[in-house]
């Protein structure tokens, strides 16, 4: 039944959504991790990747986590010369997390999380008409 299908490739949407809201936190929790020493690397920004998959079992196309990737963009500098991390200029290096662009992309996972939502709901309604209309 292709309403089980588009359930199923919403649901796929959902966790991929999950796992990227989950990344999204971690950055956010860890926006203010610097290192120990001057040598030490403050926390990277991880970023989300998506593919798209067959699954042969309903043989519709469904999105999947690719990968986590660490964002190469560069870590941004504070001065703070007494900071153990300070080097001999006395600035220290601060993560390339963003607090606004996680919450922009927080709230763009969030409305495709409920899009996706809105799809099932959709599909239980129609097959529970379906149904009725059985009886």
């Amino acid at each position: 039944m292709d309403l089980l299908k588009s359930m199923s490739i919403s649901a796929s949407g959902m966790k991929a959504q999950g796992e990227r809201m989950r990344v999204i936190s971690e950055n956010l929790a860890n926006k203010d991790s610097v290192g120990r020493t001057a040598n030490d690397d403050p926390y990277r920004r991880k970023m989300v990747t998506f593919k798209n998959v067959l699954d042969r079992e309903t043989n519709a196309r469904q999105v999947i986590v690719d990968k986590i990737i660490d964002d190469k963009s560069a870590f941004g500098l504070k001065y703070d010369p007494s900071h153990p991390a300070a080097n001999e200029d006395g600035y220290v290096k601060i993560p390339n997390v963003n607090a606004l662009v996680e919450m922009m992309d927080m709230k763009e996972t969030q409305r495709s999380y409920q899009a996706n939502l809105g799809v099932i709901d959709a599909s239980k309604k129609m097959i529970m008409q379906t149904l009725d209309i059985l009886r």
